[in-house]
């Protein structure tokens, strides 16, 4: 999955926890989140946030799918409150290879 591909899937996916994703949609995300970040902090401290507030929900919903694709439960998302020992292990959650047979959460994402 390209950068595009990406965010284009992510926003038509705004709100949708179900199903899983692949660790290229997830990362290239999360990497065009931390750009328009930087960017717009750049701009205006108030134009972040909005962004931020826009965007918390499909960057909910790809963590979701994410962990689904690793075979756990989106609710781990919570674990991301815990500092650092919590981090270290959402870090090492996420960059795991998915399950490539059919798990609680759905077929594999197709290449």
């Amino acid at each position: 999955m390209t950068f595009q591909e990406s965010i284009q899937v992510c926003f038509q996916k705004y709100a949708d926890f179900n199903g899983r994703a692949k660790k290229s949609e997830y990362w290239w995300f999360q990497l065009f989140l931390f750009l328009a970040s930087l960017v717009l902090g750049i701009v205006g401290d108030m134009l972040s946030g909005i962004f931020a507030l826009a965007t918390i929900l499909p960057t909910l919903a790809v963590g979701a799918r994410r962990l689904h694709d690793t075979n756990k439960s989106g609710w781990f998302q919570l674990i991301w409150i815990i500092p650092i020992l919590g981090w270290i292990y959402m870090i090492y959650l996420l960059v795991q290879d998915g399950d490539t047979a059919a798990n609680l959460y759905g077929e594999p994402p197709a290449n």
